[in-house]
Parts: C-alpha cells; sequence; structure tokens
C-alpha cells in the first residue's frame, strides 16, 4: 500500500453516500480523508481485525471474501468505482467479518471511524442513507444465501456471469464482460471448484450462450443465462 498525494473528484460528487455532508463536514472530511493505492491481488483488510477505516473505492475493483474451511475463500461481493465498504463494522464499532484485496490495482479513499462515527451521529441524512446501505446489503446476503444453498451448479454459474454483467457491465463491443476475472475467483463466487466452473463454462459454450478466449467472457444468449439462474 501506499499513500497518494494526487487530486481526485471529492467524495461527495461521486457517491450519494457523502452528497449529505454540510459545509463545514466536508471541511472535516477534506481534513482527515486519505488516498491510498494498492497492488493487485495486494491484501486490504482483514478478517477478524479491529475496524479502523470505511473505504471508498475511486478505481480498479475489490473482492470481497471470507475464507471458510481449508482456507477456502468465498467471494461475497466484487465493489466497482465508488462502491463503499467498511461501514458496518465501522458504526458498530466491531471487527471486520470480512476480508478485502485488490482483483487489480486500485485506488480507494479511506476515512477513520472515529471521524465518520461523528458524522452519523450529528447527520441524520447521513444516518439515513447508511441505514438503506445495510438494509440493501442484508437483502443481497439472503438473497445469495437461496443461490448458493439451494440452486444447482449452472445456476449458481449463471447468476455470477449476471453479477459481473449487472456491476461491470460490457465492453464496447457489447457482448464482453468488462471483468478479467481468473477462473479461481469465479468459482469462489459460485460456491464451486475451480474445476467445476471450467467445465460449466465450457458446457455454456458448447451450448451456444457463451465464448471464452482466456479470461475473456463474451455472453451470446443473456436470456437463456437468466433463465438457468431463476430455475436454478
Amino acid at each position: 500500500m501506499k499513500h497518494l498525494t494526487e487530486k481526485f473528484i471529492p467524495m461527495w460528487e461521486l457517491n450519494p453516500l457523502w452528497a449529505t455532508l454540510t459545509e463545514e463536514e466536508r471541511k472535516i472530511v477534506a481534513q482527515h480523508v486519505e488516498i491510498v493505492q494498492y497492488e493487485k491481488n495486494e491484501q486490504i483488510r482483514n478478517e477478524g481485525e479491529e475496524s479502523q477505516y470505511i473505504w471508498m473505492l475511486l478505481s480498479g475493483k475489490v473482492r470481497i471474501f471470507k475464507e471458510g474451511i481449508g482456507q477456502r475463500m468465498q467471494i461475497i461481493r466484487l465493489l466497482k468505482p465508488y462502491d463503499i465498504f467498511g461501514y458496518r463494522a465501522c458504526t458498530s464499532r466491531d471487527v471486520y467479518n470480512s476480508s478485502a484485496s485488490a482483483v487489480e490495482a486500485c485506488n480507494l479513499y479511506r476515512l477513520d471511524r472515529e471521524i465518520f462515527n461523528q458524522l452519523v451521529q450529528t447527520n441524520g441524512a447521513l444516518c439515513y442513507q447508511i441505514l438503506l446501505m445495510i438494509a440493501r446489503d442484508l437483502a443481497v446476503s439472503e438473497r445469495q444465501t437461496v443461490n448458493l444453498t439451494q440452486k444447482h451448479i449452472r445456476g449458481r454459474l449463471a447468476e455470477s456471469l449476471l453479477l459481473l454483467l449487472k456491476n461491470y457491465g460490457y465492453e464496447q463491443d457489447g457482448r464482453t464482460i468488462a471483468m478479467l476475472l481468473p477462473r479461481e475467483d469465479l468459482a469462489n463466487m459460485s460456491n464451486m471448484t475451480t474445476s467445476n466452473a471450467i467445465r460449466t463454462l465450457s458446457q455454456f459454450a458448447q451450448e451456444g450462450l457463451l465464448t471464452l478466449n482466456g479470461r475473456h467472457i463474451q455472453i451470446l444468449d443473456e436470456k437463456e443465462l437468466e433463465k438457468i439462474s431463476r430455475l436454478g
């Protein structure tokens, strides 16, 4: 990790959470916020550590994950620029219940927990936005629990591909997912072994649902993937 001194677009112009800050609160944030850079696969935080910061991704991609039995990684979320993380642990002054690492080189804003909590306690609009974010996270977590425990392998992998599309969209060709994700990470998103993920991807390719070119995945039949995901 290294600290950056370049000027970036202010946080309140990038995410509606920070737009709730008053002018005086923005001055406080500007005095205390840091801009940090992480290299590909570098650890940002570790599960079980005492929370210190709330983070907002400026550029690049970040994985949020937990380690299961045998140190097997379970990816919980993949973040895109301007996504915020760490707010649950900071608000509750708890330990981080998941780890975070850089999928690719990334820049982040980070704000000390105590400064953030002072803002939450005095700014009702900010507090309400945090409440909405936690509620949305809970809904996503409940859906993910059903997906990973009740859907078959094909349904889980289709769900993961659609989630990548939702988060990162297509490249300029309108078909290639704008995210180069290792097969291992795709498997960890889908709660399956890497070999099963590779085999199921190949089946989708044989069925004409997508094409594969290294880490590039080009979607040919999004509606059929949605059907597979829906039926599980």
